[in-house]
Order: structure tokens, then C-alpha cells, then sequence
């Protein structure tokens, strides 16, 4: 049993054994063996440590309950999986972007497949009971272009003295910067020279670089900010303006539109919905599958890329764009849908958007999902309304953290 302190523990050094994986980028430790018995058994989510290390580690957020967080500060016994991070921004107290840096892509991969796993187990198990396939063994598969170099879009924060940088972990401190490893190298260099509004937040693109390898990077990028950029995906292209949504790893959208072109199967001239569609890149996909006797709605809800979205599929005449709130859309959307595609925020579908989707029986859902709890509570939702896992897969579409993206196909149980 915890045991919640009698004193703030934020500053105290801890000495803990590291325990398992947790959603959110830190293990699970267990406060002990210091001389304190009244404090044995206290929860710590400490990050930059990895499972079965032993580490020093020093109370950054001691909300009063039976938990605390830290930041590993010494490494007394290293995982063999532990290696030198690559970015010296992102340690204890500095950026909070990279929860990982410090395990090898491998051990990422698999640190993130123990959490998807285990969201699973806890939040969805109504689904497990029905899947045709088993939860325990889903992986987390490698994206092409290494695990550095790939971030395409990067929002700064501004500090009271004009200068851009990332925020530190669960603060709205800035931290300064030279670099980011994760953006193609030397991209961010001249923007982080400049000097901006304080307080104000710097959206920047980053255009004509390739992602980079572990190896080496090609330094042919350039960063432009608050701009629009041109991206190629499923076969096409389309113009975004500035702001307007697009997957920060360059080959997750090719990587979707594989899985949805492999998993959706719409019916020639039949009916799809492509929800929270954004520009309708996985809604081109539908097109290409229903015919220009079908018809694919998207539903989105900026204006940006709705805007932008019905430009690059102005030559699509069975595509239609809804600007609207998908939850909101989706029990007045005509007609039927044989086949639904949703990628919801991190927050997910939820209660009333599943039922809403569930009582339009559409005879597939290919579900996207950024957030393995969100995922597991929306695919619980789904079996309670009558549907079954098919296929699952999930994708390190950022690595360094410990986000991830997954996708469930969802069909009928009857």
C-alpha cells in the first residue's frame, strides 16, 4: 500500500531500483530502503531511466498523494539498452519533448509496445475478448529515415527576453536551444538566431531536407515560419497553408494511406466517410477505391483544410468536404457509409461518437489513434457496440518520445 508523506518530497534525492514502463514517457519506482520506512512503497514516475536500472534520481513534482515525479540525475547500474542521448537539451530540467533519447531505437520500439500492450490489457479488455487477434502481441514497426532528422513541423515558445526554444517538461518554462536533433540538420539554426515577440509561439516549417539516419544527416533543409509548404503523399500532392494540419514524420502519411487502401476495401460505387479527414489524404484513398460513381464525405473541422483539401481533390467529383465537428456530423451525414476511416485527436472518438458511428453499422472502421490509452478506451466502446478488432497495427512515427500511432480495423460481430 502507498503511503502518502507527512513533507513535500519536491528537491529530495531518492535512490530507486526502476521498475516498468508507464504511459507518458517515465518508468514506475518504488520509494524504499533509504532508513525512512514511513515512506516505503511510495510511487515514482521517474524519467530518463529505463526498466531494472538502478538510479539517483531527484523529486521535480510532489503533488501530496501517493506518487511524485523525478528525473534520474545519476545512473548507478545502466540497462544494456542505455545510450548516449543525442541531444544535450533534452536531460533533466531541459526540453520535455524527448522522453527516450537515451535507449536505442530497438529499445524504444519496445518500451513503447510494452505500454501499448499493457493500455490494452487495462482499458480494453471487452475488446480482447472478441479480437481475432491477440492484444499481447501487437509491435511497434519501424518507420523508414532513421530515428533523427524526420520532424517536419516544429512550434517554438518565446521567453520574456524574445528568445525561441522548447518548453521543458510539464512547464511553461523555455528552454533555449542551439538545435534540434529531431528536425533535418542545421534546419533550425537561423530561426533560433532571431529574435521574436515574448511570450508569443513560433510555428516553423521545414522544407526540401530528407530525413536523416543515425549515420549522418544531409544538411539541404531549409526553415520557414509561419509559411505554407507543398507535401506529396498517397500518389498526390497538395498546397497547405500555414497552420494547416499534416503529419509531422514524413512517411506516416504514405504509411497510413497503405494500411487504409489495404484495410478499408470500400465497394465500387459505394459510400465511405473519411472523418477528421484534415485535407483529405486518406479520403483519396477512398476515392480511388469507390469510383467516380461513389462517394466519399470528409469531415473536417478547420477551415484551412477544408480549404486546402478541396483544392488538391478538386478533380475528385465523388469527394465532398464537410466542414463541421465529426462527432457533431456524424448522425446527420448522408448517405450511409459502407466504410468509415476516423483519426481523432489524441483525446479520441469517446462514448457518444462511438454510438453514433456503431448505429450507422458501416460494414468496416479503419480507426487511427495517437494515444494508446485514448485507443484502448475507444476500442472497449466499439465491442460494446457490437464490433471486433480484425487487424492492429502501430507505428513509430515519432521517435526519441513516447508517442506512437496505431491503427484498428474494426468489423461487425454478427
Amino acid at each position: 500500500m502507498s503511503v502518502a508523506p507527512a513533507t513535500d518530497w519536491t528537491d529530495r534525492m531518492l535512490e530507486l531500483t526502476v521498475g516498468p514502463v508507464a504511459h507518458g514517457g517515465h518508468c514506475v519506482a518504488r520509494a524504499g530502503g533509504d532508513g525512512r520506512p514511513a515512506d516505503d512503497g511510495r510511487v515514482v514516475f521517474v524519467r530518463h531511466a529505463l526498466p531494472g536500472e538502478r538510479v539517483r534520481a531527484v523529486v521535480t513534482e510532489d503533488p501530496g498523494g501517493a506518487f511524485c515525479r523525478a528525473d534520474t540525475v545519476e545512473v548507478l547500474t545502466a540497462s544494456p539498452d542505455r545510450v548516449e542521448p543525442a541531444c544535450v537539451w533534452a536531460g533533466p530540467g531541459g526540453c520535455g519533448g524527448c522522453d527516450f533519447q537515451h535507449a536505442t531505437p530497438a529499445a524504444q520500439r519496445a518500451l513503447k509496445a510494452d505500454v501499448l500492450r499493457e493500455q490494452l490489457a487495462r482499458l480494453a479488455a471487452p475488446a480482447a475478448a472478441t479480437a481475432a487477434v491477440r492484444f499481447d502481441e501487437v509491435v511497434v514497426e519501424e518507420l523508414p529515415g532513421g530515428p533523427l532528422g524526420w520532424r517536419t513541423r516544429v512550434r517554438l515558445a518565446v521567453d520574456d527576453d524574445g528568445v525561441p526554444g522548447l518548453r521543458a517538461h510539464r512547464s511553461h518554462d523555455v528552454c533555449e536551444i542551439r538545435d534540434c536533433p529531431l528536425v533535418p540538420g542545421g534546419a533550425l539554426e537561423p530561426v533560433l538566431e532571431r529574435r521574436f515577440r515574448p511570450g508569443s509561439e513560433v510555428d516553423v516549417t521545414v522544407v526540401g531536407g530528407t530525413a536523416s539516419s543515425a549515420g549522418g544527416s544531409r544538411v539541404d533543409a531549409t526553415a520557414r515560419i509561419g509559411a505554407g509548404s507543398t507535401v506529396h503523399a498517397a500518389g498526390r500532392t497538395w498546397e497547405l497553408s500555414a497552420g494547416t494540419f499534416w503529419q509531422v514524420h514524413p512517411a506516416l502519411p504514405d504509411t497510413l494511406a497503405g494500411v487504409v487502401g489495404d484495410w478499408a476495401a470500400v465497394p465500387r460505387g459505394g459510400v465511405a466517410w473519411d472523418l477528421y479527414g484534415g485535407v483529405g489524404l486518406l479520403g483519396s484513398v477512398l476515392a480511388r477505391q469507390v469510383g467516380p460513381d461513389g462517394t466519399v464525405l470528409v469531415v473536417e473541422s478547420s477551415p484551412s483544410a477544408v480549404a486546402d483539401g478541396a483544392a488538391a481533390l478538386a478533380d475528385l467529383g465523388q469527394v465532398e468536404f464537410v466542414r463541421g465537428r465529426a462527432e457533431r456530423e456524424i448522425g446527420r451525414l448522408r448517405p450511409d457509409p459502407d466504410v468509415v476511416v476516423t483519426d481523432p485527436p489524441r483525446t479520441g472518438l469517446g462514448r457518444a461518437a462511438v454510438r453514433a458511428l456503431a448505429a450507422r453499422r458501416p460494414r468496416r472502421i479503419v480507426h487511427v489513434g495517437c494515444d494508446p490509452a485514448a485507443l484502448a478506451r475507444d476500442l472497449a466502446l466499439f465491442a460494446g457496440a457490437g464490433y471486433r478488432v480484425t487487424r492492429l497495427r502501430a507505428f513509430d512515427a515519432f521517435p526519441m518520445t513516447h508517442h506512437m500511432e496505431a491503427v484498428a480495423l474494426l468489423e461487425p460481430l454478427e
